[in-house]
C-alpha cells in the first residue's frame, strides 16, 4: 500500500481497472491542450465517475476518502463546528468541518493538496488541519445540510427585527415612504444585511423547488410565501420596516424604476447557482399598504422536456404523438394558468423538431429556450402582437408554428387558416376541459365550417402533486369512498411528511389529461354548433378518458392521494 502512494494517478487508475491506457493517453492530450489537471480531463471526457476519481486520489495520497452515502460526511454534534468555519468560507472553498480532537480539526476537502487553503484554515480555526478527501457534489450537499439555508434565512429574518443588527437608526425608521429620496432608497437596498436577506429568500425558494415567491405588505406586517407544487406556504417574514428596502433591492436587480410606486412594473433578472442559471420574472403592483412583489422562478435545469415523463397515460401519449406527426392541422392545449400547458407544448416541439423542419414560436414570455427553434417574444408596446407576428411568420416558410395563447379573434383566425393551408399549429386556450375549447373558439367568432376541418386534437391538462415516495402511507379506503369514487383497488396512499419532502408529504407534480381526438362524428357536431356537453359525451363514447378518470388512475397507482385528485378535478367528471 505504501508503494501505491507514489504511483502516478493515471497509473493507479489503470491498475484499478477504471480506465484503459488509450483513455489515459487521450486525457493527457486534452490536459496539454486545455490545461488543468488530469482528473478534470478524465471527468470531462466521461471516462470515469467523480467518486471513482476522488477515491483513487485518496489512495494515491494516502488520505482517507469520505462519502455522503456512508454517513461519514456528517459533522459531529455539539462541537460548534459551524462557529469554527463560517458558512460563507466553507461554501466558497468547499470545505466541511467534521470533528475536533484537542487541537486537531478533521476537514473534508476537494483538494487536500491546496496548502494555501489549509494554511488559511489553520489561521481561522487555530487548529492543526487533518484533511480527508470527498467529491465536490458530496461536500456541497453536506454543507447545505449542516449549515442549513433554512436556518440561515431564519437567522437573517430574526436579525431583521433587530434594528441595531441591521444598522438602521431611529431617525431613518421614522422617515415616511414619501420622504425617502432615491439616493436613500438605493443606499438602503444596497446595505449588506438587505442584500443578504433577499439573496437568502431567493436561494431557499429555489432549493425548496418553489415556482413563485410572494412578498406582500399589510398594515402591521409583511407576508412571505412560497408556492411549492402549486400550493402557497407561509414562511417566517422579515420585519415590516424592511419592506421598502427589499422592494428597492428587487427593483435594482430587475432594472426597474425605483421611484415609480404608483404603477405596476414587470422585469426580470438571472441568478447563477453553482453550475446552473435560474431565470426570475418580477411583477410589482401597488396596494393600499405598499408595493407587492411576486417573483416567478424558472429553473430550466429542473424541467425535463420529455413527453414520456409528463405523466400522461400511454394510450393518451400515442394519440398525441399521432396528431403532432401530421403535416398540418391545429393542436390545442387547454387548462387554467399554471397547469403546465406550455411545458407540454415544449415537450412536443422537442420530440418533433428536426433540421428538415422550420419551427417558429411566438410567446409571451419565452419561458424556455429551445435549440433549433426560432422563438419570438411578444412586445405589444411596439406593435409586435400575436396576430402581427403570425402574419409575418407565414412569409418565413414555416412547417410548424407554436402560438403561446389564442386571446382574440384575429389570432384564432390566422391559426386556423395556417392549419388549413399546410402548417402544423400548436397553441393554448384557457378552458376547463377539451370540449369547452370548441365553444370558446366559436364564441369569439370562429365559424364552424373553418374550425371543424382544421382541428386535429384538443388536450385538457391539470397538474397533480405526487406523493413523496419515501413517506407515503398506505390505507384502506372506506366503503363510502369505494362506492362514490369507484376505486378499483383496496389499497390507496396518503401523505405523511418527512425530511426529504420538507414535511409536506408531496414532492413534485405530474400531468393528467383528457385527449379529444377529432373524428367525423365530432366534426359533424361542430358544424351543427352542438353544445360542449354533447361533444364531451360523444368523445367519451369514442374512448376519451376524462381528467377525473385520469386522476383516479393516479390514485389507484399510488402516485397521488385521493384528496389531491378530487381537489384538482372537482366538477370535471
Amino acid at each position: 500500500m505504501a508503494k501505491e502512494k507514489y504511483l502516478r494517478l493515471g497509473e493507479l487508475l489503470i491498475r484499478e481497472g477504471l480506465i484503459s491506457q488509450s483513455q489515459l493517453e487521450k486525457a493527457i492530450s486534452v490536459q496539454r491542450q486545455e490545461g488543468g489537471r488530469l482528473g478534470e480531463a478524465l471527468l470531462k471526457l466521461g471516462f470515469i465517475k467523480e467518486d471513482q476519481l476522488v477515491s483513487t486520489l485518496g489512495k494515491q495520497l494516502g488520505i482517507p476518502y469520505f462519502s455522503l452515502g456512508t454517513g461519514m460526511l456528517k459533522p459531529a454534534a455539539d462541537q460548534d463546528l459551524d462557529q469554527l468555519i463560517p458558512h460563507d468560507f466553507a461554501f466558497k472553498n468547499l470545505v466541511l468541518p467534521l470533528s475536533r480532537t484537542m487541537s486537531s480539526l478533521t476537514v473534508a476537502m476537494l483538494d487536500p493538496l491546496d496548502l494555501i487553503l489549509i494554511d488559511n484554515l489553520k489561521k481561522i480555526t487555530g487548529c492543526d488541519i487533518n484533511p480527508v478527501v470527498a467529491t465536490k457534489s458530496d461536500i456541497t450537499k453536506s454543507i447545505e445540510q449542516f449549515y442549513g439555508k433554512a436556518s440561515m434565512l431564519k437567522k437573517a429574518v430574526e436579525a431583521s427585527y433587530d434594528v441595531n443588527a441591521l444598522d438602521f437608526t431611529e431617525q431613518a425608521r421614522e422617515i415616511s415612504d414619501e420622504e425617502l429620496s432615491i439616493d436613500k432608497l438605493i443606499a438602503r437596498a444596497e446595505e449588506a444585511p438587505v442584500v443578504k436577506l433577499v439573496d437568502l429568500i431567493i436561494r431557499q425558494a429555489i432549493d425548496e423547488r418553489a415556482s413563485d415567491i410572494h412578498i406582500e405588505p399589510f398594515k402591521d406586517r409583511l407576508s412571505l410565501r412560497y408556492r411549492i407544487d402549486g400550493k402557497l406556504y407561509e414562511i417566517p417574514p422579515p420585519a415590516k420596516h424592511l419592506h421598502m428596502s427589499i422592494i428597492s433591492r428587487v427593483k435594482i436587480l430587475s432594472k426597474l424604476d425605483i421611484a415609480e410606486k404608483r404603477l405596476p412594473q414587470d422585469g426580470a433578472f438571472l441568478v447563477r447557482l453553482e453550475d446552473r442559471v435560474v431565470d426570475l420574472r418580477v411583477s410589482i403592483i401597488p396596494t393600499i399598504h405598499g408595493e407587492k412583489v411576486v417573483l416567478r422562478i424558472l429553473d430550466r435545469s429542473s424541467v425535463v422536456l420529455d413527453m414520456n415523463v409528463l405523466g400522461f397515460e400511454q394510450k393518451q401519449l400515442e394519440l398525441v404523438r399521432h396528431a403532432i406527426s401530421m403535416p398540418y392541422g391545429l393542436v390545442f392545449m387547454t387548462g387554467p394558468t399554471g397547469s403546465g400547458k406550455t411545458t407540454s407544448l415544449y415537450a412536443m416541439l422537442s420530440e418533433i423538431k428536426d433540421p428538415s423542419k422550420n419551427i417558429i414560436t411566438i410567446e409571451d414570455p419565452v419561458e424556455y429556450k429551445l435549440d433549433g427553434v426560432n422563438q419570438v417574444q411578444v412586445k405589444p408596446d411596439i406593435g409586435l402582437t400575436f396576430a402581427s407576428a403570425l402574419r409575418s411568420f407565414l412569409r418565413q416558410d414555416p412547417d410548424i408554428m407554436l402560438v403561446g395563447e389564442v386571446r382574440d379573434l384575429e389570432t384564432a383566425q390566422i391559426c386556423i387558416r395556417s392549419a388549413l393551408t399546410g402548417h402544423l399549429v400548436l397553441s393554448t386556450l384557457h378552458t376547463n376541459d377539451a370540449a369547452s375549447a370548441v365553444s370558446r373558439l366559436m364564441d369569439i367568432g370562429i365559424e364552424p365550417y373553418m374550425l371543424a376541418p382544421s382541428l386535429l386534437v384538443i388536450i385538457a391538462q391539470r397538474l397533480l402533486r405526487k406523493l413523496c415516495p419515501d413517506c407515503k402511507e398506505a390505507y384502506e379506503p372506506t366503503a363510502e369512498q369505494l362506492k362514490s369514487v369507484k376505486l378499483k383497488t383496496d389499497l390507496i396512499y396518503k401523505p405523511r411528511g418527512c425530511a426529504k419532502c420538507n414535511q409536506l408529504g408531496y414532492k413534485g407534480r405530474m400531468s393528467i389529461g383528457e385527449v379529444m381526438v377529432m373524428n367525423e362524428q365530432l366534426r359533424d357536431l361542430i358544424n351543427q354548433r352542438a353544445s360542449f356537453q354533447k361533444l364531451k359525451d360523444v368523445a367519451r363514447t369514442s374512448g376519451m378518458q376524462t381528467l377525473y378518470e385520469s386522476a383516479i388512475k393516479k390514485v389507484e397507482s399510488g402516485l397521488t392521494s385521493l384528496e389531491e385528485a378530487l381537489s384538482v378535478t372537482l366538477g370535471a367528471e
